[in-house]
């Protein structure tokens, strides 16, 4: 009987202070880890399909797209690091230590609120598009864009510094078994990130995009009610459309990452996050398969890339639009 116990235990010889096995069946544990390393594998192919494309051909050098290529970047991350250590601390005991539990949990947190920002960022990009056209142009440049990009993952970095603080020295206060792969937070500090790091950007989102929307649908009238020969006129109505459709696939992205992203938050306050955490995760995957489904460039870079002629000289000038 005795034996039986200690099987159960992540570590048998410290059975006052090990952590039980997933109490899951064998072959439950394995279909998970089958199922999140597919997942895996998948969000890391198709993000690493959108970071060669933005990133290798000049035409896709666009403020918009650099948005897209952060937010690939914080996703690819997530298939390529969160996702494996999530299998393992779901499938299995956690034998890699206090440290590489924290900085996993150091990680997740900054690759969520780099994408939180890439999110807020992209309807900013959209609200000035679409309600300041004549401005677009001038206030929004590629080079602003990278910088506001690299403002943002920066101050993730800073701002989530101070939960690791917090997560190393309550880890040294309180007691907890060994074998498992836990998030120490204080309940003030907890509560102050999540109005910072979830309810103001999701109003931010929504706001920005609830005018996107009224300005959108007065628009498209505007250019049915007005539609003339006139060269000029007919150039701004196909940017106006362009810009229009544009507003439209970024929004799917939006409300897809909110499906996502809301109920993570939300079953948090409660405290248990263990099923809406794969659906947060997913988000990642969905992503990319938005892109193929709305922009036309992105099947065509696939394309070139499998074909391997991304590897020919001068291939970053190839005409993709």
């Amino acid at each position: 009987m005795e034996i039986q116990d200690g099987a159960e235990l992540c570590f048998p010889h410290l059975s006052n202070s090990s952590c039980k096995k997933p109490a899951s069946s064998p072959s439950d544990l394995v279909l998970l880890q089958i199922m999140m390393s597919s997942l895996s594998v998948v969000t890391v192919t198709l993000n690493l399909l959108i970071i060669i494309s933005v990133s290798h051909y000049r035409q896709l050098h666009t403020p918009t797209n650099i948005l897209l290529l952060s937010l690939a970047i914080s996703d690819f991350l997530v298939g390529l690091l969160l996702m494996p250590l999530e299998i393992v601390r779901n499938t299995t005991c956690w034998f890699l230590g206090n440290l590489m539990c924290s900085l996993y949990n150091y990680l997740s947190y900054i690759i969520t609120s780099a994408s939180i920002g890439d999110m807020v960022l992209i309807s900013i990009d959209r609200y000035v598009a679409i309600c300041d056209p004549l401005h677009y142009p001038t206030r929004v440049t590629e080079r602003r864009v990278k910088s506001v990009v690299c403002l943002s993952w920066l101050c993730s970095v800073l701002y989530n510094t101070l939960f690791l603080k917090d997560d190393l020295n309550e880890r040294g206060k309180l007691s907890y078994c060994y074998g498992e792969c836990i998030y120490f937070i204080a309940h003030i500090t907890g509560t102050i990130d999540i109005v910072i790091t979830f309810i103001v950007p999701i109003t931010v989102i929504i706001v920005l995009y609830m005018r996107v929307f009224v300005v959108a649908v007065s628009q498209a009238r505007t250019m049915r009610s007005h539609i003339t020969a006139v060269t000029l006129q007919l150039s701004v109505s196909q940017t106006r459309k362009s810009e229009l459709k544009a507003a439209r696939t970024l929004g799917v992205l939006v409300v897809v990452f909110l499906i996502c992203f809301c109920p993570y938050y939300c079953v948090s306050l409660v405290g248990d996050v263990s099923v809406v955490f794969y659906l947060f995760y997913l988000n990642s995957c969905l992503n990319p398969l938005i892109y193929a489904l709305f922009y036309p460039w992105f099947r065509k870079v696939v394309k070139l890339i499998i074909a391997l002629q991304i590897l020919q000289p001068g291939s970053c000038e190839t005409s993709i639009m």
